[in-house]
C-alpha cells in the first residue's frame, strides 16, 4: 500500500469516528429525523463537485450500456437511500441515550455481520469469521449488558442500526461495480434526506433557529462525514487490497471513543472498555484475509 492511500483511509476513519461527536452534540439542538434529514441533504450537495471532478474528460459510453447504468444507478440509489435513512435514524435516536464512543463500537459490529449475511448469497464463511462473531457477541455483552443483566435502550437502537448497515453494505456491494460510486452515494444521501422530511414534520418540531445554532455539527456530519470522507475512501481504496483497507477503516470505532473522551469528556467503565477491546479484536479478525485468498490476489 502506498503511504498516500494509507493516509487517505486513515483520515476517512478519523472523520467518521469523530462524526459521532458531531452527531451527539447536534442532538442538543435538533431532534433525530431533523438532524439526519438536513445532514443527508447537505451531504448530497457536497458530493456534486466531486461528481463533476470525477467525470471530467470521460468519454460518452454507448447508449445501451448508458441506459442500463442509469437504471441501476436509480434503483441502487433508492434502495441504498432507504436503508441509509433507516440505519442512520436508528443510530441518531440511539445517541440520545448512549455515549458517542460506545455507539461507534456497537455500529462497527456491521463489519462482522456483513460476511455472516454473505451466507444467504452462497458465500463460504471461514472459521475466522465465526470466531470473530463469537468474540464480538461477547464484546457486545460487556459493552451493552450491565451487571444487573439489563441492556440500555440506546444500545438496542444502535445494534439495530448495525444490522441495517450490514444489509446496506451488501446492497452497495451489488450496485457499486455497475455504476459510478460517487453518483450512487449522492443519490442515496438525497433519498435519505427526502425520506426524513415527512418524519421530521410529523413527529418533530424543526426550527430554523436550532439549525443555525447547530450549524457546525450539521456541516461536519454532512460535508466532512458524507462528502469528503466518502470521496477519500474511493480514492484511498484504489488498487488497495480490500481487507487491508477495511482494517484501517475499522479504526473509526477507536476514533469515536477517543473523540468522545477528549471532546465530550465521556468515560467508559472497565467492563465497557473490555467490551470495546473485544469488539475491535473481532473486527480485525474478520477482515484478515486467508492465506489462500491473499495468494490469489497477488
Amino acid at each position: 500500500m502506498r503511504p498516500k492511500n494509507a493516509c487517505m483511509l486513515l483520515l476517512t476513519a478519523f472523520i467518521w469516528g469523530t462524526a459521532f461527536v458531531a452527531q451527539s452534540v447536534g442532538m442538543d439542538y435538533l431532534e433525530p429525523f431533523t438532524f439526519n434529514g438536513v445532514r443527508c441533504l447537505i451531504g448530497a450537495i457536497a458530493l456534486l463537485p466531486c461528481i463533476w471532478f470525477f467525470n471530467r474528460g470521460k468519454e460518452k459510453e454507448n447508449k445501451i450500456n448508458d441506459e442500463n447504468a442509469k437504471r441501476d444507478l436509480i434503483k441502487g440509489g433508492i434502495a441504498c437511500g432507504i436503508l441509509l435513512f433507516a440505519a442512520s435514524s436508528l443510530q441518531q435516536i440511539g445517541l440520545v441515550y448512549t455515549a458517542a464512543g460506545k455507539a461507534g463500537f456497537i455500529t462497527a459490529f456491521y463489519i462482522v455481520l456483513v460476511p455472516v449475511f454473505g451466507i444467504f448469497l452462497h458465500k463460504n464463511i471461514g472459521w475466522k469469521v465465526w470466531t470473530a462473531v463469537a468474540i464480538a457477541l461477547a464484546g457486545l455483552y460487556f459493552l451493552c449488558i450491565t451487571e444487573a443483566f439489563t441492556i440500555g435502550v440506546g444500545d438496542i437502537y444502535v445494534l439495530l442500526c448495525a444490522l441495517i448497515f450490514s444489509v446496506h453494505i451488501l446492497v452497495v456491494d451489488h450496485y457499486a461495480p455497475k455504476v459510478d460510486g460517487v453518483k450512487l452515494s449522492c443519490i442515496q444521501f438525497l433519498v435519505a434526506g427526502i425520506v426524513s422530511i415527512p418524519f421530521m414534520l410529523i413527529l418533530e418540531s424543526p426550527k430554523m433557529g436550532n439549525m443555525m445554532t447547530s450549524w457546525f455539527p450539521l456541516i461536519y456530519a454532512g460535508v466532512f462525514s458524507c462528502g469528503i470522507a466518502y470521496t477519500l475512501q474511493i480514492l484511498g481504496q484504489k488498487n488497495v487490497n480490500p481487507a487491508i483497507a477495511s482494517l484501517i477503516l475499522s479504526l473509526e470505532s477507536c476514533f469515536s471513543v477517543l473523540s468522545g473522551w477528549v471532546i465530550l469528556g465521556e468515560r467508559l467503565s472497565a467492563r465497557e472498555t473490555i467490551g470495546c477491546i473485544m469488539m475491535f479484536a473481532a473486527i480485525i479478525l474478520a477482515q484478515i484475509p486467508d492465506k489462500k485468498s491473499s495468494a490469489d490476489t497477488n
